[in-house]
């Protein structure tokens, strides 16, 4: 089931026209998918791309790329993940468990009417990516993944002391109600805190859009909760669901990611035995897609130019 563009009611039964902060011929709308209702924005004719983002972002943090990329001559989905800004934003951390948000990804392209999607994934949305071309390899065209370790190589790292340390709100996101308080606070200086890094920085008006986002009823649990469930997950569990990914696949990486070494970009060649390249961006923050935002932008285009010729 979809709404239409523009339909009132979104998660917090307000009526919503976010597609309007970019302009142009954007299409706004809600897919009912399994137990949830994810909201999306979507502009473009031709091989559908779903751009996934990351922590603590929402659809709009691929704002530079949809535009341009429908413009090459593909349809662009960008959805809001579940627990974030106007999607279904669950209370209980197991609904933040893989198997979930993979199956939320392969009901999104289903009922946008695809058998098959270009996936391109930042941070939480590349673990999503990463996943979904493990466990549903028949939805996934192919991939790209922008700062977002494969889960061998995020366990791996984790056993280091300087992941730890650039990786301690893993850590913190898991305990109990705290982590709630805490980004509330001061106008929620710690989310904000997270993109400081961005080159050229956010806007106030960025920002204040992120804040709209954030401030959803809810939704501050949600995000946090995909940490809570990622702590949760038994090793032997996150080990069984490492499969190769035979997909074609980029690895785009800001090699400046204060949160992810540099060492963490390169997955391994039996774990993706489909893997293009892994192209590195000197100068680039965690936040690739906005620094870099023409340069990935062009990167992706080519990238998945194939499936336009099929």
């Amino acid at each position: 089931m979809n709404t239409s563009e523009g339909r009132a009611g979104g998660a917090s039964g307000k009526p919503d026209r976010q597609a309007a902060w970019l302009g142009g011929d954007l299409r706004e709308g809600y897919a009912e998918v399994g137990d949830v209702r994810l909201h999306y924005v979507e502009a473009g004719e031709g091989p559908l791309i779903v751009l996934l983002h990351g922590f603590p972002e929402f659809w709009y943090g691929w704002r530079k790329q949809i535009a341009p990329l429908a413009a090459a001559g593909f349809r662009v989905v960008a959805p809001d993940l579940r627990g974030y800004n106007l999607s279904s934003r669950p209370t209980e951390v197991d609904a933040y468990d893989t198997d979930r948000l993979t199956a939320d990804l392969g009901g999104l392209i289903r009922e946008r009417g695809a058998e098959q999607a270009l996936l391109a994934g930042h941070d939480w949305g590349g673990t999503v990516a990463w996943a979904t071309a493990m466990s549903h390899p028949e939805v996934v065209d192919r991939v790209a993944v922008l700062n977002a370790a494969h889960p061998r190589k995020l366990s791996q790292g984790l056993h280091h002391p300087g992941q730890l340390r650039k990786s301690w709100y893993f850590f913190m996101f898991a305990l109990p109600d705290l982590p709630e308080t805490i980004v509330h606070a001061n106008n929620w200086h710690f989310f904000r805190h997270f993109l400081q890094d961005a080159n050229p920085a956010y806007t106030a008006e960025e920002i204040d859009r992120y804040v709209q986002a954030w401030s959803q009823p809810g939704a501050a649990t949600g995000m946090i909760n995909y940490y809570r469930s990622s702590v949760r997950t038994p090793p032997k569990k996150a080990e069984a669901a490492i499969r190769p990914i035979k997909a074609p696949t980029l690895v785009i990486w800001g090699d400046k990611d204060r949160y992810l070494g540099q060492e963490l970009a390169e997955p391994e060649a039996e774990d993706v035995p489909g893997l293009d390249r892994v192209e590195r961006l000197p100068d680039a923050s965690h936040w690739v897609h906005h620094d870099e935002a023409e340069q990935v932008t062009r990167l992706l285009a080519d990238f998945f130019a194939p499936a336009r010729r099929t």
